[in-house]
């Protein structure tokens, strides 16, 4: 009877061992990942300038999340929110061999500290001093981001418990994410061109007339080239200059008001890339042509760069003109419209000489000093190292909150009430070069645009709009670009011989070289860690092995229940 009993149950157990087992990992193993969250990322900037390489050198990302307070971030994708970031953290995760960076944007900047925003400011020229093979990731909040940055940071937090086995029993039982993105690795864009724009307005009274040439670079750049708007700098610098186009080409409709001066406005491409626009220009324009304005009686050209904020505004001059040249008469205009005007504004010019040992120069004049043509930068900036010049930050939107009470807003932007006097003071200024109004004695105080030539605030508030509504990085920006179209448009309206003028790099020494994968779609999957697996091997390794035990020594155990049950006989 015992054999009997013995040989059915071990052959109940043979046949239900798989089905217990199977049983074991439907219940106890749940699905290793499941998609958690998906959100687009901007990658830092990846370019080449002059044969040195900058940004990030690495697009591809499939790592496992933690965040700053881990103990351990190899191979890991750090995250960082941009209340928390530092270069020093920054470092630290690069130090750690960290397998990416993914630097948490919010997504109103008004709602960040000054401090803040500033500080961010003055570390994105550092972000990009030097390559990394680390891809970084800029993302914009939103409430699924940050609860997966939330669970990462308590995650993150509980491995430096004082108790191995807590950490250990955490580390087992805690969801992980597994960050990944969608794209595939980076690599260099082939004949990519930079397009720039011309169109002019021919002064009457003969052919060698004197050209003023006015210039603004309508590129953006930042950190991440999806995320660079450029309110500031330069959308500022375009509005007015197209403003300029609009109001002096009414002046030159009549024949009353047509001035003998010729008029070149020049949009160019590629100024945040140390104005390959502009050098290809003058490039076209004095070596490779016999007519050219350029080649003439240049009496001098006007940049315009970072003009809608502040009460300051600085003529940036690499060489102080001389007494009774069209350059000192420009600036003794300037002095007078500020001061007789406008005396809340305070004007003052700024002398640095051309460094051509620097990688870059520092304002765009200076490609035009090198090519011994009279020229001057008008900024509100003091500096040209002001990081509000190279910045995600420099956006047009701010909180109407902050717009209402008239508090000063975090980061850079563009106050349209002075971006609209900075408008008038030009105009008001070349007027008075162009008509000669000091020499015939016109009074400081006669102000030529009113009524219906006025600079019309609303104009350049949609200018302004409208550029700040899409990134302008040139890595962005190509021929068929809407934003080359529109502005070629605009030019069209109101200038005359509008052209365009295209840089592309030299195949054998580019000067400048761009690389693709800059927007990516990241998902973020739920999964456990690793350890994890290794512990539930563990679990069913043991379990099988004490059912196999018991099998193979049915005899004894059976034996063992029998007398461990069996009734107790009682002794007399």
């Amino acid at each position: 009877m015992f054999e009997e009993a013995s040989e059915v149950l071990e052959n109940m157990l043979k046949w239900s061992l798989p089905l217990s087992l199977v049983l074991f990992l439907v219940l106890v193993c749940p699905l290793r990942a499941e998609a958690a969250h998906e959100f687009s990322v901007y990658r830092m900037q990846q370019y080449d300038l002059q044969g040195q390489t900058y940004g990030s050198r690495n697009a591809i990302l499939n790592t496992e999340a933690r965040t700053m307070e881990a103990e351990v971030l190899s191979r890991r994708c750090v995250m960082m929110r941009l209340a928390d970031f530092s270069y020093e953290k920054y470092q630290k995760a690069l130090q750690q061999s960290a397998g990416a960076v993914v630097i948490i944007l919010p997504q109103n900047m008004s709602t960040m500290p000054q401090d803040i925003v500033q500080q961010f400011m003055e570390l994105e020229t550092e972000l990009l001093a030097t390559e990394t093979i680390v891809p970084v990731y800029f993302a914009l909040e939103d409430e699924e981001l940050l609860s997966i940055y939330t669970q990462t940071q308590i995650s993150s937090s509980s491995q430096g418990s004082s108790s191995a086995a807590e950490v250990l029993l955490h580390t087992a039982t805690a969801n992980g994410f597994q960050m990944v993105t969608s794209g595939a690795q980076s690599k260099a864009v082939s004949d990519w061109a930079i397009t720039s724009l011309e169109g002019r307005l021919t002064g009457a009274g003969g052919e060698d007339l004197p050209t003023i040439v006015l210039v603004a670079h309508y590129d953006s750049f930042g950190v991440a080239p999806w995320l660079s708007y450029g309110a500031d700098s330069n959308g500022s610098g375009v509005a007015i200059l197209l403003e300029l186009a609009r109001l002096f080409s009414r002046l030159y409709s009549y024949k009353r008001t047509h001035a003998g001066y010729n008029l070149l406005f020049f949009l160019s491409g590629g100024g945040k890339f140390n104005y390959q626009g502009t050098k290809r220009w003058l490039e076209d324009n004095l070596d490779h042509t016999d007519s050219s304005l350029l080649q003439d009686n240049v009496a001098f050209v006007l940049c315009l760069d970072t003009l809608g904020n502040s009460d300051n505004l600085h003529l940036h001059v690499s060489k102080p003109p001389k007494e009774g040249n069209p350059q000192h008469v420009l600036l003794k205009e300037l002095e007078t419209v500020a001061a007789h005007q406008h005396p809340d504004l305070k004007f003052s010019m700024v002398h640095k000489k051309i460094n051509l040992a620097d990688d870059t120069l520092a304002w765009e004049h200076e490609r035009f000093g090198i090519r011994r043509l009279p020229a001057f930068t008008l900024s509100h900036l003091e500096s040209h190292r002001s990081p509000a010049r190279h910045s995600i930050m420099d956006m047009r939107s701010v909180s109407s909150s902050l717009e209402g009470a008239g508090e000063a807003t975090a980061g850079p932007h563009v106050d349209l009430p002075k971006l609209s006097r900075n408008t008038k003071v030009i105009a008001e200024t070349l007027a008075r070069v162009i008509y000669n109004l000091t020499e015939k004695g016109v009074s400081g105080d006669l102000q030529i645009f009113t009524e219906q030539m006025q600079v019309q605030e609303d104009q350049l508030e949609s200018l302004v709009d409208w550029l700040t509504a899409q990134p302008r990085a040139a890595q962005l920006v190509d021929k068929d670009s809407s934003i080359v179209n529109t502005l070629e448009y605009y030019l069209n309206r109101y200038l005359k011989d509008v052209k365009r003028h295209l840089v592309r790099a030299d195949k054998r020494d580019p000067e400048f070289v761009f690389y693709d994968q800059l927007k990516q779609t990241m998902n973020a999957y739920r999964v456990k860690p690793a350890i994890f697996d290794l512990l539930l091997a563990f679990c069913i390794a043991s379990y099988l092995g004490v059912l196999y035990l018991a099998i193979q020594n049915f005899g004894l155990l059976y034996s063992f229940l029998r007398r461990v049950t069996a009734p107790r006989v009682k002794q007399h």
